[in-house]
């Protein structure tokens, strides 16, 4: 269970998200937390509240929000992942999202830059004050404020650390398992780090490079080797995008035997959306690092001995 001092900390990170947003001409939005017809992705257990799921990520409902014209918005939510439980894992969890029209994922990267010293900066400058205590952070997070952070591609990363070669990985289905025991330790030791340039068999949402199938515009951000963020360039052609709902629809149907519903109306208004890009960001292990924790259960009001 977080201190007073810490309630007080953690809202002022909101506070400060907020304050980033709306004074770079972002719009709040709020779609709905229950879901009849989410995204299907293979690698991700929703949890069901009755007939409908609660959602993973807020990313059907905001695409389809961009797509009617709104150029650029974000979101602080609760979003639920059954099998989710850890010392970096919640089954309920804070997510912010953002998108913009117009933008790329090199565009997303410029964004969390802005926005991790914005949050640090003004968490610095107010403190926060309870019982006499004042909880200093810039000398925990002075690294975050360094100009500029790391960047690497998914090949030179799996090259220098992992002990097999990132083709074998996909092949045998070992890349999650060498990023988490080889690469991410590596990842924004000093200063946060982008990985970035995934495989194209990893693309998912995300549009691949011009010329180059083997390529996702795909990167997730990294500060003392926990992923803090995953963003793209938004996949925006409405068959290639069936093509692979349809693949995670199979896999959902092979695996646990469920029927899932293609969600016809995202596919529909996706196809309204010109270039585009979002980014999924994990807030409460933000929070995690800048109280220099190392649960996530100690970085939520009420972590999971707590219930």
């Amino acid at each position: 269970m977080l201190t007073c001092g810490e309630l007080h900390l953690r809202a002022a990170l909101f506070r400060a998200i907020r304050g980033h947003f709306v004074s770079q001409q972002f719009l709040e939005v709020d779609p709905p937390i229950r879901q009849s017809v989410i995204i299907p992705e293979a690698n991700i257990v929703p949890l069901r509240a009755e007939e409908e799921f609660l959602q993973t990520s807020p990313e059907l409902y905001m695409k389809r929000l961009l797509a009617s014209g709104s150029p650029k918005i974000f979101q602080l939510c609760r979003c639920f992942r059954k099998e989710e439980m850890g010392r970096r894992h919640l089954q309920e969890f804070t997510m912010l999202e953002w998108y913009r029209q117009g933008g790329d994922y090199l565009d997303l990267m410029e964004d969390c830059c802005r926005l991790v010293r914005y949050c640090i900066e003004e968490i610095c400058t107010t403190g926060s004050r309870r019982d006499g205590e004042l909880i200093p952070l810039r000398e925990k997070t002075g690294a975050a404020l360094a100009i500029p952070w790391q960047k690497v591609t998914v090949a030179d990363a799996f090259a220098r650390w992992s002990p097999l070669e990132l083709e074998r990985c996909l092949a045998e289905d070992l890349f999650d398992e060498m990023l988490v025991e080889h690469v991410e330790p590596h990842l924004g030791v000093d200063v946060p780090c982008f990985l970035y340039d995934y495989p194209g068999s990893m693309a998912s949402l995300a549009r691949k490079k011009e010329g180059d199938d083997g390529v996702a515009e795909r990167f997730e951000l990294y500060w003392q080797g926990i992923e803090l963020a995953n963003g793209f360039s938004e996949l925006t052609d409405t068959d290639e995008q069936r093509r692979r709902f349809e693949g995670e629809l199979a896999v959902i149907r092979r695996q646990r035997g469920e029927e899932w519903t293609m969600p016809e109306r995202f596919l529909q208004d996706l196809g309204q959306l010109q270039e585009c890009a979002g980014i999924a960001f994990g807030v409460d292990r933000f929070f995690m690092l800048l109280l220099a924790k190392d649960d996530i259960n100690d970085a939520v009001p009420f972590g999971r001995d707590d219930l």
